[in-house]
């Protein structure tokens, strides 16, 4: 965090400082989790719903953090008042001191010699985590990039992210998640981005939100929260998503493989067992340019994705030959994201166990299919798709047909949650021990076990409430 008196933080939140002195400089990084305190950091102390931060607020003091941001005032065990800026509200203060950071960052960067900052927020319902993986591959390749660790989307993790900038920060990209309207036009209150890039308005959360046309809306707050003079980078394949563009009088850039698209990925096909080859096509100007781009990605649906994140390199200044080949040089740098490791023992693990919706599932599973060919047995360890809502059922039904139609050679459905996988599959055609229904993730393991051989190509994938990450942690400890 840039740095701060105390009297100025609790100035911006609203707070009143105990056992603290106004002219206590802050200016190390502002953590929530006590593990992850170092010497000078602001400790924020979060009530949550397995625990209370205010509870560890002064074991994080005794490990270095300098002030605790706190709902009330705290003291240690042997009553030794601890260091705290009260406020009302923590997560809100939380919201308006990143508020407060980024826009004194932005009057920092306009300023002669400033790093012209800029904002990059991603949403949609599929791909928000890889395209984020993507964007500080290619822009951590030209200027100082900071980008959310893990899924730091949401009201803590978001202002979180924004507070690890500083002034030497030349791109922030930031990953905004919501479960319903308002959620994202609040975080863009915190953090109005220059370029807002929706990728697809998908079933994901579709139980909390309603319906499509009720995420469309939450999703499109990202195009609305944009600054004056921000750019939209929409997804011209998506319908919902392209109409997005009547939303915002800022300029919009399409990224699709429609031929209207202004970025384009054209002759798409896949090699080496699923990774998608492609020419990039930037066609925003009178005379389209184009770049060969292989990526290190697998799965076709990673093709979007790639293509969102060279819009919107491209936007901010990046050159098409840069944005080509940061894109064939970039990793998956997320746990359980279509995360591919060959086992000492021949058995490839695909580890995409992090979340799981209809539309993920569906290009997971196409993936696997993809990577195992015609030469290898693919395995499917399915569990359930959470936050459904009344589509849940037909939704893993459908899931456990398409498996039958990929010719998956083993689906193993764990939990009762994910048992309409397995109905659909046996509805679809399955027979004999293709498909087997198991209770839990010790049970898909110890299968596994047992029925995994040599050459084998397994994808585990589910919602990360049902647990199956577990499984591909296990699996990829196998030794040979």
């Amino acid at each position: 965090m840039i740095a701060l008196t105390a009297a100025e933080i609790a100035a911006v939140t609203g707070g009143v400082l105990h056992a603290l002195d106004a002219s206590t400089l802050l200016a190390g990084p502002v953590v929530s989790d006590s593990r992850e305190v170092v010497p000078g950091a602001l400790f924020v102390a979060i009530a949550g719903e397995r625990s209370d931060g205010h509870a560890f607020a002064a074991a994080a003091v005794a490990a270095g953090a300098r002030a605790v941001l706190a709902a009330h005032e705290v003291t240690a065990d042997d009553g030794t008042p601890v260091p705290t800026v009260v406020v009302p509200d923590v997560v809100a203060a939380l919201g308006a001191l990143a508020r407060e950071v980024l826009a004194r960052l932005r009057m920092a960067a306009a300023e002669p010699g400033g790093s012209a900052l800029k904002v990059v927020a991603v949403t949609g319902s599929v791909g928000k985590t890889t395209t984020k993986d993507l964007l500080l591959q290619l822009l951590g390749s030209v200027g100082p990039t900071i980008a959310p660790v893990r899924s730091f989307n949401n009201e803590i993790g978001l202002p979180l992210t924004v507070l690890r900038a500083d002034e030497d920060t030349r791109y922030l990209v930031l990953e905004m998640g919501a479960s319903g309207i308002g959620h994202i036009a609040y975080l863009t209150g915190i953090a109005p981005p220059d370029v807002a890039i929706v990728l697809v308005v998908g079933a994901a959360h579709v139980g909390q939100f309603g319906g499509l046309e009720a995420t469309a809306r939450a999703k499109s707050e990202l195009v609305t929260g944009l600054v004056p003079e921000g750019v939209a980078v929409l997804n011209a394949d998506d319908d919902r998503v392209a109409a997005m563009a009547a939303l915002t009088p800022a300029e919009v850039v399409t990224f699709g493989l429609s031929s209207d698209a202004q970025v384009q990925a054209v002759d798409v096909r896949l090699v080496d067992g699923g990774h998608p080859q492609l020419t990039l096509l930037d066609a925003r100007g009178p005379e389209p340019r184009s770049a060969p781009v292989r990526l290190r990605l697998v799965g076709e649906h990673h093709v979007h994705n790639a293509l969102a994140a060279a819009a919107a390199a491209l936007v901010v200044g990046l050159d098409l030959a840069t944005v080509a080949d940061g894109l064939a040089g970039a990793e998956a740098l997320s746990p359980h994201r279509m995360h591919v490791v060959d086992r000492p023992d021949g058995v490839t693990v695909v580890d995409d166990s992090y979340n799981a919706n209809p539309d993920s599932m569906r290009a997971a599973l196409k993936a696997l299919a993809a990577l195992a060919g015609r030469q290898r047995r693919s395995v499917a360890v399915l569990g359930e798709m959470l936050e459904l809502g009344p589509q849940a059922r037909s939704a893993h039904d459908a899931i456990g047909r398409l498996a039958v139609r990929l010719d998956i050679g083993l689906t193993v459905v764990v939990g009762d949650g994910a048992r309409a996988i397995a109905d659909g599959a046996a509805q679809e055609g399955s027979w004999g021990d293709e498909v087997v229904l198991v209770d839990d993730v010790d049970a898909a393991a110890a299968l596994l076990q047992e029925r995994l051989r040599p050459g084998d190509v397994v994808l585990v994938k589910s919602s990360y409430g049902a647990g199956l990450w577990r499984l591909g942690d296990r699996l990829l400890e196998v030794q040979a």
